[in-house]
């Protein structure tokens, strides 16, 4: 899966202040990670807000992104559930002609076990009609997907490809690196260890920041890849602050604000979210323009 190997960004969905998706802010959005050096787009990821989305309005994100990228990237789309059964009946219904891949979420909110967990991936691989990536999230799931079982999914199953791997742990990341077969890639999942993931042997990112500051971050990852170090260093920490700012009060919140200070889209987000304070605004807006000025 050379098409998954660099930067993957989690595109946002943009509204308008009515809230309504904002189509053509879409667009722009998907123009500029074409026009700025990202390897590939994630469409309807937890970025996208997507647990705020009607059908009827996931379906209209789909069209967008795939109309405006013109299949210039490769696109990988979000299908992931706490129910295993509407995985599946979604893998078995929707063409995925225009995607490389899905990436699907550990099971959120029933907390399963590892056996349970392999279970319901187990039923998505069996069932997928394109390769999949494994989510490990914990933050938002509220259980881990331990490495051992990560392991025992990708021996098992050939089209289970890689780990979008969001647990913020670099020891067991570099666990599942050091015991993944060698066609399984790991993809950071988590913006601040993305370099040192992958200097350890991780295959890139599926990132946030990466969607608001796409050459900067994708020349990173490049860096990191071909391991020029001390280059790729220097791009880590000036996007340091960023990133902890983009998270410090919610995701998408702050990457939105990214999008209004380069002047892409509005900062809208939908309840239960709300838009980051003022004071942050002001932080993120003025960390744009200094990028801008280097």
């Amino acid at each position: 899966m050379q098409s998954l190997i660099g930067t993957g960004v989690a595109l946002v969905t943009p509204f308008k202040k009515d809230y309504s998706v904002d189509v053509n802010a879409l667009k722009a959005i998907v123009n500029y990670q074409v026009d700025n050096g990202i390897d590939y787009l994630v469409v309807l990821g937890t970025t996208a807000e997507s647990a705020t989305l009607s059908k009827i309005e996931k379906e209209l994100v789909i069209e967008t992104i795939i109309e405006a990228n013109k299949g210039r990237l490769p696109l990988v789309l979000g299908v992931g559930s706490n129910n295993t059964q509407e995985v599946v009946e979604e893998l078995k219904t929707r063409d995925f002609s225009a995607f490389v891949a899905i990436l699907s979420v550990s099971p959120y909110y029933n907390k399963p076990t590892q056996e349970g967990i392999y279970q319901h991936f187990k039923a998505i691989a069996e069932a997928a009609p394109i390769p999949v990536i494994l989510y490990n999230v914990p933050g938002r799931t509220s259980s881990n997907m331990l490495p051992s079982t990560i392991i025992r999914l990708a021996n098992d199953f050939k089209n289970i490809v890689a780990v979008k791997e969001a647990a913020g742990d670099i020891v067991q990341a570099m666990k599942i690196i050091k015991d993944k077969p060698n066609h399984f890639l790991v993809i950071s999942g988590d913006d601040m260890i993305t370099l040192p993931m992958i200097l350890a042997g991780g295959s890139g990112v599926i990132s946030v920041i990466a969607e608001g500051f796409p050459k900067h971050f994708s020349e990173m990852v490049h860096l990191g890849l071909n391991k020029k170090v001390e280059e790729a260093y220097k791009i880590h920490y000036l996007l340091a602050e960023a990133i902890d700012m983009i998270f410090e009060q919610g995701n998408p919140a702050g990457i939105k604000e990214v999008f209004k200070a380069v002047g892409l889209s509005e900062s809208t987000v939908r309840l239960p979210l709300v838009n980051v304070e003022e004071n942050l605004a002001n932080r993120l807006n003025d960390f744009v323009n200094k990028i801008a000025k280097m």
